[in-house]
């Protein structure tokens, strides 16, 4: 038997849902998820976005755990988050994050719709990242790492700013790490 520490926070719930990713790492604590939820809801903010923060986590190093370990502990994280009406999507929606995929999301909207599917009529949404088949949507898995280039790309080609920084404009030729 095996104690688990996991958090959930919520920053600024006048705007509901809330939205956050839901990380697996041996380093969470809960002044790291109170941070991360406080720049979630800045950027929501800046992106003009109807929610609210949140993020969320299990401290576990996943590479030291099997499958079946992790769906166990991503199941009684879910299981405990909406026995306190803490989850739901019109509540809080986890995504993935550092550590989590399509797969753990699929188990947590799979263990959320067994607990509360009979009186939550918007059960399936309680995550997104989910797999294709548990309703997830075609271009999540990129939608990260897209934004990332299309905020590169536009904030490189405002010539004011790359004049204003000293940085060259565009995107042609250059490498970058992220």
């Amino acid at each position: 038997m095996e104690c688990v520490q996991a958090y959930r926070a919520q920053h600024k719930t006048y705007k509901l849902p809330t939205k956050g990713g839901t990380r697996l790492s041996p380093h969470m604590n809960i002044q790291e998820v109170e941070a991360l939820s406080l720049l979630m809801t800045l950027k929501n903010a800046v992106l003009d976005l109807p929610y609210g923060g949140a993020k969320g986590g299990v401290k576990i190093d996943p590479k030291k755990y099997s499958a079946r370990e992790i769906e166990t502990i991503m199941r009684k994280y879910t299981i405990e988050l909406a026995k306190k009406n803490l989850i739901g999507a019109a509540i809080d929606v986890p995504g993935p994050d550092l550590g989590t995929g399509e797969r753990e999301m699929s188990w947590m909207k799979d263990a959320y719709t067994k607990f509360a599917g009979h009186r939550d009529i918007n059960a399936q949404g309680v995550v997104t990242g989910k797999s294709i088949e548990q309703g997830g949507i075609h271009g999540r898995t990129e939608s990260t790492g897209l934004g990332v280039f299309y905020a590169t790309r536009d904030i490189l080609s405002d010539t004011s700013f790359c004049v204003a920084t000293g940085v060259p404009p565009g995107l042609k030729g250059r490498s970058f790490v992220v």
